[in-house]
């Protein structure tokens, strides 16, 4: 079942999630959340979806990066963002371990914030240590998008959005973007924003 998903300004969004118990996360209720959870992320379409976005304050999210979308991208911006296709994984009750390595920015956007797209800063690698959809404990190390979009997820987990990590100059509708910044590279973007 497609669910609906909130937009900013629903207090959902700004609230610190609850963990989940083993019993709650092998419960038939919660499997079928993620099923649906996964079904309205592919529906959007979106890479990542967090339980907050559906009105629901726990931490649980679910991620998956196809590579039809990876396909669609033009020659070089996969490489670029370090983007490779991404497995579906579901993320219960999360600890975000910053790896070394330093940050990169790109434009990021968010299914709960419609049509906008900005700048954000975000470590390059990270580890998750969390439990998975049978409520077994695993540990993820992701570099590049898949660890930007385990950063996205985590942050909404803990009531912040990208809104609150960008770089504010380069906030833009999808259509401007589209248009103006798509095709740059991100430094271009920041030298003719001024940021």
């Amino acid at each position: 079942m497609v669910l609906k998903i909130c937009e900013t300004g629903d207090p959902v969004l700004r609230r610190r999630a609850r963990q989940l118990t083993a019993d709650e996360i092998v419960s038939e209720s919660t499997q079928v959340l993620i099923k649906s959870m996964f079904e309205t992320m592919r529906s959007a379409p979106g890479v990542g979806l967090a339980a907050p976005q559906i009105g629901l304050n726990v931490q649980l999210a679910v991620i998956e990066d196809k590579q039809e979308y990876l396909d669609k991208m033009p020659p070089g911006h996969a490489e670029e963002r370090l983007r490779g296709a991404v497995e579906p994984q579901v993320i219960i009750n999360p600890r975000l371990t910053l790896q070394p390595g330093g940050d990169v920015e790109f434009f990021e956007g968010c299914l709960s914030l419609p049509g906008f797209t900005a700048i954000v800063p975000r470590a390059l690698a990270v580890r998750v240590d969390c439990l998975n959809e049978s409520a077994q404990p695993v540990t993820i190390k992701a570099r590049g998008w898949f660890a930007r979009i385990l950063q996205h997820e985590i942050d909404h987990l803990l009531g912040t959005l990208y809104i609150d990590r960008m770089l504010t100059r380069s906030f833009t509708g999808r259509d401007n973007f589209e248009r103006n910044w798509k095709n740059l590279a991100v430094a271009e973007c920041k030298r003719l924003l001024g940021e």
